[in-house]
């Protein structure tokens, strides 16, 4: 690849530059400091190399051979480090905070936990319609309904029964669920929850298990007065055994978490990138006017099927998308003005490959999981760096290798270095290759 003249740098890439810079010479200073206390220390360095703990299988774990033979049905075999480290303590009965990073098994952790218990505690002799046992918060639809779909996964050979409650969905038919069946797990967003409460219809006094699932993003959405609305009416943490899961910890979730939890027991699975580690992350530094051509070439070229492509607005997914139907590009818009029967009907286009490219606002960043996402595209670099780590975790899934490209032009390179800053770790910053910049007409 050739080398640009100084003279046709964009301000995108003096701007990455300059980043780089200063990343070197922190890293410089590091190494130096690094080296001498290396050589100032008298302790004897046997191995430096971390060693991976051992796997542990989930026959291991004494569960209800009904739960056992649905994982077994999925294809899991062994534990995700978040799970090893979790389930011993969960399944005792123990209160648990837990904190991992996208994509590593955050929702099995619980709903294992969840069904186990369940299947093995004696149901209480009267119980009635809209009482549920357990209640899974989430802060999105996306989220609870996929929760939804996982759970259906690990139920199916057992007397479980579970329903998801969530705004933009039939109130009617949710309605009639709770007031004609036994519903033993409820997954809901805060919002249609309070709703039912308030109608009546949704009872919390006999909740055994209260699962709150991302509750970084229930602050960051506003959610959190209804999230404690909904605690209040449940047993209290005394009475009832909290899980609660996030990818990231601010003070103020700290405090949330240890008032709505009884003696928890903390476990915090940390990698040495804050980002998914089997995600290949590039950048490539480019103009505004650049990035649709690099879109359609690099789709096209590299014949991907299955592509997420992120942006920072609703506006500009809705011209990206138009965009790419011209050239003939199967594609979708995913955002928080799209209804959400569409929404659903939108994301299982995708999932059965109907769709070739999601354009999506930062709506789809966390709550998707669909396989075979092989790239992650940021059309526009994300505001928030918290935003990147969970849009780049939409690929790379389960132990896949994943690839993220990210276009950086003079409108948002200067977000480079607080991603980096994020993630502790250099990005790769590139040029397009000539491929990729070839006319398209």
């Amino acid at each position: 690849m050739q080398q640009e003249s100084p003279e046709s740098k964009t301000a995108a890439t003096q701007i990455a530059e300059a980043s780089s810079n200063d990343q070197i010479a922190a890293k410089n200073t590091v190494e130096s400091t690094t080296e001498n206390n290396a050589t100032n220390s008298t302790a004897e360095t046997v191995n430096t190399e971390p060693v991976e703990p051992p796997k542990v299988p989930f026959s291991d774990l004494n569960l209800d051979p009904r739960l056992q033979q649905a994982i077994a049905d999925i294809g899991f075999t062994h534990c995700s480090s978040i799970q090893a480290e979790s389930l011993p303590h969960s399944l005792e009965g123990k209160d648990l905070i837990g904190k991992a990073q996208t994509g590593t098994g955050k929702t099995a952790a619980f709903l294992i936990t969840v069904i186990n218990t369940l299947l093995k505690r004696p149901e209480q002799e009267e119980r009635y319609n809209g009482e549920p046992r357990t209640l899974i918060l989430a802060p999105t639809r996306e989220l609870a309904m996929q929760i939804e779909k996982d759970a259906i996964d690990l139920i199916k050979h057992t007397p479980l029964t579970l329903m998801s409650i969530v705004g933009g969905m039939d109130y009617k038919k949710q309605q009639n669920r709770l007031e004609n069946e036994i519903i033993d797990i409820v997954v809901g967003t805060p919002g249609r929850l309070i709703d039912f409460l308030n109608n009546k219809k949704l009872f919390l006094s006999e909740i055994e298990f209260l699962v709150i699932d991302e509750a970084d993003r229930m602050l960051d959405m506003g959610f959190i007065p209804d999230v404690k609305r909904l605690i209040r009416q449940a047993p209290r943490n005394e009475y009832r055994q909290t899980l609660l899961f996030s990818a990231t910890f601010n003070q103020d979730i700290i405090n949330l978490s240890e008032s709505w939890t009884f003696h928890p027991t903390h476990i915090e699975i940390e990698s040495e990138s804050l980002a998914n580690s089997n995600v290949e992350k590039n950048i490539y530094i480019t103009t505004s006017e650049e990035k649709f051509t690099l879109l359609y070439n690099i789709i096209m070229q590299k014949e991907l099927e299955r592509v997420i492509v992120f942006c920072n607005r609703r506006d500009e997914t809705r011209t990206l998308m138009e965009r790419l139907k011209r050239k003939n590009i199967q594609a979708a818009v995913l955002s928080g003005e799209i209804p959400q029967h569409k929404r659903m009907r939108t994301l299982e286009d995708f999932r059965s490959g109907r769709l070739r490219v999601l354009v999506a606002t930062d709506v789809a960043g966390r709550g998707i999981h669909i396989d075979g996402i092989s790239h992650v595209v940021n059309y526009t670099l994300p505001e928030d760096p918290e935003d990147y780590v969970h849009r780049i975790g939409r690929t790379g899934r389960a132990g896949n290798t994943g690839i993220s490209i990210s276009f950086a032009c003079e409108e948002d390179a200067f977000q480079i270095p607080d991603i980096e800053e994020l993630l502790k770790e250099k990005l790769t910053c590139l040029q397009p290759e000539k491929w990729m910049l070839k006319s398209i007409g």
